[in-house]
């Protein structure tokens, strides 16, 4: 004999209903559009890197390369010092972010744990500065580094962003919400400030930590303002500028498909990070919804 499940028959599935169906489809569809702006500049400079110059100059423009070529993806490290840019770029993004991550956590801590005299007045002097805008604090922060002798250098470029109001901010509130009761074991047990700090409340600000290097990298690798003002060497441009070079080729038909290989090289770094922290930043989102 047979024997039968407890359960009974399993009920065959059921359907989907039209309604449903229909609001998956109107669902997907207000997405698309919603994507098509970002992602459409990003599709017209990879099919215009792969055309050829007399494809460029057709009328109308062409939505699909018609003889696909590599070339303009090679020759963009020809026409300028492209590499060494990119290089240039890694270094100051990377440096930056990293600086701006210890800096941030510092400085977070003091001012969600400890208590002082005049403690959120600096604070909240410090979130002020993030409503300035960039071009205010330019030439100050030119004659600054100028005279300190760092103008055309590395670490004059890095260092006017080697702290940041944000990244404070931000930090601050995710310590604040650590118990003060898991800092106060940690002190009986004989742990110093340091330790404290890096062993016990580092490890828990991961999501919010790789958001704000997610956010500073992005901010460092496009910065093009301040580099042009104090750099003169066009060997330690970044990449930004090194594309603001490309431009200056680009009323010429011969060199366009070139500009937007450059274009879309310099956009790879930045699209990577996003999707190597994309879920640690849904996370820090999350989270920050819930504590509101």
């Amino acid at each position: 004999m047979t024997a039968h499940a407890a359960g009974g028959p399993v009920a065959p599935a059921r359907r989907a209903r039209p309604g449903r169906l229909l609001k998956r489809a109107a669902v997907s569809l207000l997405i698309a559009l919603v994507m098509l702006p970002p992602l459409f500049p990003l599709y017209w400079m990879l099919i215009s890197s792969l055309k050829g110059p007399e494809e460029l100059a057709t009328t109308p423009p062409t939505w699909f390369p018609g003889d696909i070529t590599f070339g303009a993806f090679s020759e963009v490290f020809s026409v300028v010092p492209f590499g060494r840019a990119f290089l240039n770029s890694a270094l100051i993004a990377g440096v930056s972010t990293l600086s701006v991550l210890v800096t941030s956590v510092m400085a977070g801590y003091v001012f969600a744990k400890y208590r002082f005299r005049g403690r959120d007045v600096i604070f909240w002097a410090v979130v002020a500065t993030m409503f300035l805008p960039p071009i205010v604090t330019l030439v100050p922060l030119y004659w600054l580094v100028s005279t300190m002798g760092l103008a055309d250098s590395y670490a004059g470029v890095m260092l006017p962003w080697l702290a940041n109001a944000f990244g404070i901010f931000l930090m601050r509130q995710f310590i604040a919400d650590v118990p003060d009761e898991l800092i106060e074991a940690a002190r009986v047990d004989g742990a110093g400030e340091m330790r404290i700090l890096w062993k016990v409340i580092t490890p828990l600000l991961r999501p919010a930590l790789v958001s704000l290097a997610l956010f500073a990298f992005v901010f460092y690798w496009n910065n093009f303002l301040w580099p042009l003002s104090i750099l003169q060497d066009d060997g330690k441009y970044p990449v930004v500028l090194a594309l603001s070079q490309l431009l200056s080729y680009s009323t010429s038909v011969r060199y366009q498909n070139v500009v937007m290989a450059g274009a879309l090289i310099a956009s790879v770094p930045t699209i990577l990070v996003f999707l190597l922290a994309q879920r640690a930043f849904v996370q820090s989102v999350s989270r920050t919804g819930v504590k509101g």
